[in-house]
């Protein structure tokens, strides 16, 4: 019998671990504590990102995990890979693993959650600065 543990962000990531997308509702590859989340559009000067930050309202955002994953659910948008895909938008998460002490920044990572296409993959990064991309 083979025992697996919940993955812990930087490996999924630094793995090339996928995330997938299924109309609004957004799937990672591993358990995380959610500080914020960004929704940014590519390319505009005019928009500002959306930012929430109040993870307990369920009429903006439905969480729920699975063994292996983390499922965000954003109950205001439609179609994420419509909305976002072919580069004109991401999701930003400011998260700590699973766990950790989130009053240290050290414990702190910017996750950056790609849209590239129409398709269901989304690419997963850690990134040092949100506003700086």
């Amino acid at each position: 019998m083979k025992f697996e543990t919940m993955k812990n962000i930087i490996t999924a990531i630094k793995n090339g671990e996928k995330g997938f997308v299924i109309k609004n509702s957004v799937f990672l590859p591993f358990h995380c504590e959610i500080i914020t989340i960004w929704i940014g559009k590519e390319m505009s000067l005019l928009s500002a990102p959306d930012l929430i930050t109040d993870l307990a309202d369920t009429e903006v955002l439905g969480l729920r995990e699975g063994k292996f994953y983390t499922n965000l659910i954003f109950r205001k948008w439609g179609d994420l890979a419509k909305e976002l895909g072919h580069h004109k938008g991401h999701i930003i998460l400011r998260a700590a693993e699973k766990g950790v002490d989130i009053f240290r920044v050290e414990n702190l990572h910017y996750i950056r959650i790609g849209f590239h296409d129409h398709q269901k993959e989304l690419s997963l990064e850690i990134i040092d600065n949100p506003f700086d991309l």
